[in-house]
């Protein structure tokens, strides 16, 4: 089979890594792709959002499957595009329709979605700017920290959480009329602040059946000790070690098998993967948002450990029959630790050359933010690179993350060697 990855990052590069080990792919494509998939794939020069080149890629390549990584071509509509299309709709397409999408795509979507379906979640409600002045009343009626969410896209950067009351209404001022975070906070989701520890979910389905990945947590923020301004995510660690079966049990049926029982009550067709980003609350479970895709840096932890064949899997929820597919999960834990640019979330340079990767041993690279310069790799993003590794717990597969994390260098790289510190 000819696969196609839609994406460049570190998410892609993994499972582009994953998809190549499989006996059935014959040709593998990703676009734009990194320095990293082109060791393992063809990168080619289309933009995800372009979709009239990556129709001509399909056609021309002779793509039989077609994996989308991120959230803006999903929510913008690619799979609807293939649906339509006389010459593409036979190709199958890893990735919710449109509709289905907006669960991403909007904050106010998804929680009237969750309400619907009695998926325990924040109490919430929903401002504009003709409702700003509503919005302060209703901040007034909460305790502190104050959550507020811009509504749309804001590449996982648009939450603010505040501790003062005068700060929290300055922030919904500047996000409905200064546009803080552009047209994604034209509305704003300001929410009960829940407080416990958060871990991440993931969820394939065709739709109709669904299967449960390995649970992962993520560190987002750039500070140790989780300080400091969100990023799209510094490291991750899977198994989450307090994810025990009883409280993993609590998740299928609470969340998960709503969620999917949902989109098809609903009409929202869904072949793809669903993040859902919990928090534990006490015991208890609760939504704090839906991704449409897999998590980045969480796909670096969450695919490795995955023994089974991916294109069987892939090809099983485009067909509709993954309640025939038997999951192979690695028993170690596996992490990741991102290296990222100085200055990052804020201003950084790129183009600074990447040296060390040949001396690791014993993990896996996972390219970011990476391109192929005059043969040379240099950095072309904010987070660069992963490396993940295993390990019989997290604590020895952390160990060895760092390990040849330092032997890694570009100009003012940077890392969080605090992982797990909160488990």
């Amino acid at each position: 089979m000819n696969i196609l990855v839609l994406g460049s990052g570190g998410r892609e590069h993994a499972i582009s890594l994953k998809i190549s080990q499989s006996p059935k792919t014959s040709k593998l494509f990703v676009a734009p792709g990194n320095a990293g998939t082109s060791q393992i794939a063809t990168n080619i020069e289309v933009g995800v959002n372009d979709f009239e080149a990556i129709k001509a890629l399909v056609l021309k390549e002779s793509i039989d499957l077609v994996v989308v990584g991120p959230e803006d071509p999903l929510v913008n509509g690619v799979h609807d595009f293939f649906l339509n299309d006389a010459e593409l709709k036979s190709v199958p397409v890893i990735g919710p329709e449109k509709a289905a999408a907006e669960l991403e795509g909007s904050k106010e979507f998804a929680k009237e979605f969750m309400m619907r379906h009695n998926i325990p979640t924040a109490a919430y409600q929903s401002f504009t700017s003709e409702t700003l002045e509503e919005g302060y009343s209703f901040l007034e009626t909460l305790k502190p920290p104050y959550v507020l969410k811009a509504d749309g896209l804001a590449a996982g950067k648009g939450v603010l959480i505040l501790q003062d009351l005068q700060e929290a209404k300055d922030g919904l001022k500047s996000m409905l009329l200064d546009s803080k975070f552009g047209d994604a906070s034209a509305t704003v989701v300001i929410e009960e602040f829940l407080d416990g520890i958060e871990l991440s979910c993931f969820v394939l389905t065709d739709g109709t059946n669904y299967k449960i990945l390995p649970t992962a947590k993520d560190y987002k923020r750039i500070g140790e000790g989780d300080t400091g301004l969100n990023t799209g995510g510094m490291g991750a660690i899977s198994p989450v070690p307090f994810a025990d079966s009883v409280f993993m049990e609590k998740i299928e049926r609470q969340i998960v098998k709503p969620t999917v029982d949902g989109l098809k009550t609903d009409n929202l067709p869904y072949v793809g993967f669903i993040f859902i980003g919990l928090i534990k609350v006490g015991d208890e479970p609760k939504v704090i948002e839906y991704n449409v895709r897999m998590g980045d840096p969480e796909t670096e932890v969450v695919i490795p450990r995955l023994k089974s064949d991916l294109v069987e899997v892939l090809l099983a929820m485009a067909n509709g029959t993954l309640d025939q597919v038997d999951l192979q999960i690695d028993e170690r834990a596996a992490t990741t630790v991102m290296a990222v640019s100085g200055g990052y979330p804020e201003a950084y340079e790129k183009g600074k050359e990447i040296s060390g990767t040949e001396k690791i041993k014993d993990s896996i690279v996972f390219h970011a933010g990476t391109k192929l310069s005059n043969e040379k790799v240099v950095t072309n993003g904010g987070r660069v690179i992963a490396i993940t590794s295993f390990g019989k717990d997290f604590k020895e597969a952390l160990q060895k993350s760092y390990q040849n994390m330092e032997k890694l260098h570009f100009d003012g790289m940077y890392y969080r060697k605090d992982l797990g510190f909160d488990l």
